[in-house]
């Protein structure tokens, strides 16, 4: 009995995880269909001369440019677990199926090496805690993913004991986010494992049904993809597909003057955010990649850097525009 009731366990773990509102691909272009949303990052205020709005104003702002859903930050100035009781969970859930948007995702912010030179300090298990009160906080507001980053590379440490860190971290913060149905996204935007291959690896190693991929185009980009490369990533990538975040962005040289050259040498390059389909990044193909896939999942919008045009409420607006009038020849 003890061993059938152990069985019920797991299959309804493994059920409540693979059950989740972003389906995985299918690999029928027939099911691709256009669901945006907008990240609350774009109205937080962390980027020179950008706005910021509080959660309501944001959640206003969405339903008024026209959004279907929202993915918000969960840190202040936005949804901090440290800020939602259960009333206020209660009343933001509420808010946001008022406004007739969906709760897409919880941004979380993780970052499983920190600490990778103090052994005595249990960082990965801190941050796997963490991963669980985000868990639940995203069961209460009502959807059922938590978007995660996988860790930066520190100096002087053996590059695979930071990797055996981020996969034990992934496991742990799985296995309480799998406690309130909810399955982890994660992102390709730290260090480790940002180029897809590993990833790819990376999330096989972890073998767990909740934790998947929110996959990027920008990182291929800046890792010097192809249209090619980048349509053969989200090939490889499509059994863990569940969500991606697209912004756009354009390269400034950057020099510097050697007055005993009487020359200016070259520097590591500037990058700026910019409307979607003016930059560097091949969205045609991607979007076009993941139509053909069967991608199930939202198209997710940020404006996450020093904005052309400026960070005020109507340059924001506009550019927000912009990616759902340039999405929608995906429809």
């Amino acid at each position: 009995m003890r061993r059938r009731y152990l069985v019920l366990i797991a299959l309804t773990l493994l059920c409540s995880c693979t059950s989740s509102a972003q389906k995985p691909p299918t690999g029928n272009a027939r099911d691709f269909k256009v669901k945006t949303c907008l990240h609350s990052v774009s109205y937080a205020g962390f980027w020179r001369g950008q706005a910021r709005l509080t959660v309501d104003e944001f959640l206003v702002k969405a339903k008024e440019l026209g959004f279907d859903g929202v993915m918000l930050m969960a840190k202040r100035p936005h949804v901090s677990p440290l800020d939602y009781d259960a009333a206020a969970r209660r009343a933001l859930r509420k808010r946001i199926e008022g406004l007739g948007l969906e709760l897409v995702c919880l941004a979380g912010y993780t970052d499983f090496t920190a600490g990778s030179d103090k052994s005595g300090i249990p960082n990965v298990e801190i941050q796997a805690a963490y991963v669980g009160r985000l868990a639940e906080l995203a069961r209460d507001l009502g959807t059922d993913m938590v978007r995660i980053f996988t860790g930066y590379e520190r100096p002087g440490i053996p590059f695979d004991r930071q990797y055996a860190t981020v996969l034990e971290g992934l496991r742990l913060a799985g296995k309480e986010a799998a406690k309130y149905g909810v399955t982890l996204a994660v992102q390709n935007h730290h260090d480790i494992a940002s180029h897809h291959d590993t990833m790819y690896w990376l999330l096989n190693e972890v073998n767990l049904p909740n934790v998947k991929a929110a996959f990027d185009p920008w990182t291929p980009t800046l890792q010097g993809f192809s249209s090619a490369q980048l349509r053969a990533a989200v090939m490889k990538m499509k059994p863990f597909i569940v969500h991606t975040t697209a912004a756009d962005y354009v390269r400034l040289p950057r020099y510097h003057y050697e007055s005993t050259l009487t020359n200016f040498l070259p520097d590591e390059t500037l990058i700026r955010a910019v409307p979607i389909g003016q930059g560097i990044i091949d969205y045609e193909t991607f979007f076009s990649s993941l139509r053909d896939i069967g991608y199930q999942g939202y198209l997710a919008y940020e404006m996450c850097e020093v904005l052309d045009g400026g960070g005020d409420i109507q340059n924001l607006d506009k550019t927000a525009k912009k990616f759902l009038e340039y999405v929608e020849k995906f429809r």
